[in-house]
């Protein structure tokens, strides 16, 4: 006997999804992508900046490569985001002695704005989690954790 919610796929069936609710998570997920680039009132960083600023913000400095895998983007994309920030202030490169690639890390005043734009998004998460019902932040946190760590282990294990 097959599970109620399953979507049971007929021949003439041109839905590629086995269950109902695998794409309405697909189109959420897709919502949440846009905003990635979401715009805040008073924001001194653009979203490629804080990004960069949030991998330096604690521990060592990063190469260029540490951070495109970071940010799993091109590293034409990152070399071109970081000499932005870099020309804006936000961050500055740094060499090593023995080591060949330099460093990336925040100026104080990149921390300044990184710490300023990280606040103006904690006060939206609390907007907006007032706003939800039923639901925590805790809840949610657990749910998109579990789930991140099953889909890494299910791309792993895929190959």
């Amino acid at each position: 006997m097959a599970d109620e919610g399953a979507c049971v796929l007929s021949e003439d069936d041109d839905s590629i999804w086995s269950l109902p609710v695998y794409r309405g998570l697909v189109e959420e997920l897709l919502r949440m992508r846009k905003r990635r680039s979401d715009e805040h009132n008073g924001a001194i960083l653009d979203g490629s900046a804080f990004s960069i600023l949030w991998q330096l913000n604690e521990g060592p400095g990063r190469t260029l490569r540490e951070l495109t895998d970071a940010l799993e983007l091109e590293q034409s994309t990152v070399n071109r985001q970081v000499n932005a920030a870099i020309k804006r202030g936000y961050v500055e490169r740094y060499e090593v002695e023995g080591q060949v690639s330099r460093l990336h890390r925040p100026t104080e005043e990149g921390r300044r704005a990184f710490e300023h734009d990280g606040l103006l998004r904690a006060q939206r998460l609390d907007r907006v989690f007032s706003d939800l019902a039923p639901g925590t932040p805790e809840g949610l946190l657990a749910q998109l954790k579990a789930f991140n760590d099953a889909y890494d282990r299910r791309l792993a294990s895929d190959g």
